[in-house]
């Protein structure tokens, strides 16, 4: 599947949404950076972009966010480790967004709205926070999760620094 076909697909959507009464809502790019990278561990963004599996995304998230919360020690526990790749994946989204060009992102989200997303620093402001904190958190996440296992493994066991 090349570009062409994905923006006759996405324009074929955006003429359907025109064609079933009211206006197609213009969706910008700062706005969907912004939230995956803040509600990316939910998948708010895929909410914000209409996304056909938003509500699997959404409740995974929950289903860990509600195990972890149950555990006595949260943070050290599996459902929370596996939080970091709905995590992780908001922030390589929001990175994707934030430096997709304007063209493209108009072609697949924003067909027949009538309107060009035109950015100017923002994107790339927030691509470099994201870039900045998510490398952190990232990092931070894997390792807990290398922690984590090699604790439940016993192989830090008799280990002293």
């Amino acid at each position: 599947m090349n570009s062409t076909d994905i923006s006759a697909g996405a324009t074929a959507l955006g003429a359907e949404a025109a064609t079933q009464g009211g206006p197609v809502p213009h969706r910008g790019k700062l706005a969907v950076a912004v939230l995956a990278a803040l509600l990316g561990v939910v998948g708010g963004h895929w909410w914000y972009l209409r996304r056909r599996w938003a509500w699997l995304f959404t409740a995974v998230s929950c289903v860990l966010i509600v195990l972890a919360a149950r555990s006595p020690v949260w943070w050290d526990n599996p459902p929370f480790l596996l939080l970091f790749i709905p995590l992780t994946e908001g922030f390589i989204e929001s990175l994707i967004f934030s430096l997709k060009p304007d063209e493209k992102f108009d072609a697949r989200y924003n067909p027949g709205s009538g309107r060009r997303t035109a950015t100017r620093w923002g994107p790339i402001l927030v691509a470099i926070l994201v870039t900045l904190v998510g490398s952190a958190v990232v990092i931070f996440g894997i390792s807990l999760a290398i922690m984590h296992i090699y604790i439940a493994m016993g192989w830090l066991d008799g280990f002293v620094l």
